[in-house]
């Protein structure tokens, strides 16, 4: 018998729904409030027996975080941060067809108890510091694109109030201003760390990479564990491919899992956009899948891939960005075509 008690956790904001199994008996559903004190209760609870816990959530984004930050600096808790779309299948394959927060929570206890372990890594001080600042520079720069949208309505409007108007500059005035001084402090941070400050610059070094991507990307990218592969970071963005057929009938259309981290999505889509009309290699690789039939999303959706896997190797090897690496252009005589059009 395991020496170690198994415990799943559904995250929510504002309420943890907890199924634990204490040498193989299952304990009724407990509840706990999403806070700091309830997190120290919670660590009570679990080390009451004074056994071992394997605990097991899903990467819910910042509430799962403080959860996890809060449970692996206890001792007698490991804590695995389980991919949604394993849980998902796991919970397929246990024919659950239900789903609420108290069935989730067994699922991810189930689990915990069968599926090998993985420890999940705690990150550094500085790179959650970074994560949470970027993630807050990301709600921003949402803000300021939607005031964005609204404002040439507001202007062409003869409907429009003045006071409206006014407004939204305002708004857009201190939504710069506030990314001005979270983008000064995000790069005071990267500069109190080396590792930061190395891998900052590798990304300053792909084209279509400027200092507001390149902040967004290092935060979501620090805090993953360091022996992950550039496959494993693909599927955490869910960016990996899905297919879904079956016999010879059901053929649908090949997508992205999106059962990953959306911010991290998010940050690669403009460098990717930028990257193809910048980078010769990427260029000539789009477009080599667009002459392949591919929809323009999908061949955008490819370059990020490609980018994914250009980051591990950069910050692996620990060089700049090198486009030749990912695509080589066809060899043309110099005298035949200029080289700045085999890129067009």
């Amino acid at each position: 018998m395991s020496n170690w008690d198994t415990c799943g956790i559904e995250v929510s904001a504002k309420e943890l729904v907890v199924r634990l199994r204490r040498q193989a008996a299952l304990e009724p559903l407990r509840n706990f409030t999403n806070t700091p004190a309830g997190h120290a209760i919670l660590r009570r609870h679990l080390r009451r027996a004074g056994r071992g816990v394997r605990v097991c959530l899903e990467a819910s984004g910042l509430y799962g975080l403080d959860l996890a930050l809060a449970l692996s600096a206890q001792e007698g808790l490991e804590v695995m941060v389980a991919n949604p779309r394993a849980v998902r299948h796991f919970a397929t394959a246990l024919m659950q067809r239900s789903k609420n927060d108290q069935i989730d929570a067994g699922v991810l206890e189930e689990f915990a108890a069968r599926m090998p372990f993985q420890p999940w890594t705690r990150p550094a001080p500085a790179a959650l510091a970074l994560h949470a600042l970027a993630r807050r520079l990301g709600e921003l720069v949402q803000m300021q694109t939607a005031e964005k949208n609204r404002q040439p309505a507001a202007e062409l409007s003869q409907a429009m109030p003045a006071a409206i108007r006014r407004d939204l500059a305002r708004s857009l005035r201190a939504q710069e201003r506030a990314i001005e001084r979270l983008t000064r402090e995000a790069r005071k941070r990267i500069a109190q760390e080396p590792a930061l400050t190395e891998r900052f610059a590798l990304l300053d070094s792909v084209p279509g990479i400027a200092e507001t991507s390149a902040v967004q990307l290092l935060a979501e990218l620090a805090v993953l564990a360091p022996e992950l592969e550039a496959r494993q970071w693909v599927a955490y963005a869910g960016l990996d491919p899905r297919e879904y057929s079956s016999g010879t009938s059901v053929h649908k259309k090949v997508r992205i899992s999106k059962a990953g981290n959306q911010h991290l999505r998010r940050a690669l889509y403009m460098p990717a956009l930028v990257a193809v009309q910048q980078d010769p290699h990427l260029r000539a690789f789009y477009q080599r899948l667009l002459a392949r039939g591919k929809f323009k999303m999908q061949a955008l959706v490819a370059v990020m891939r490609k980018l994914l896997h250009a980051f591990h190797g950069m910050f692996k090897t620990h060089q700049p960005y090198d486009g030749a690496k990912l695509f080589q252009l066809k060899p043309t005589p110099a005298q035949e075509v200029p080289l700045a059009l085999v890129a067009s």
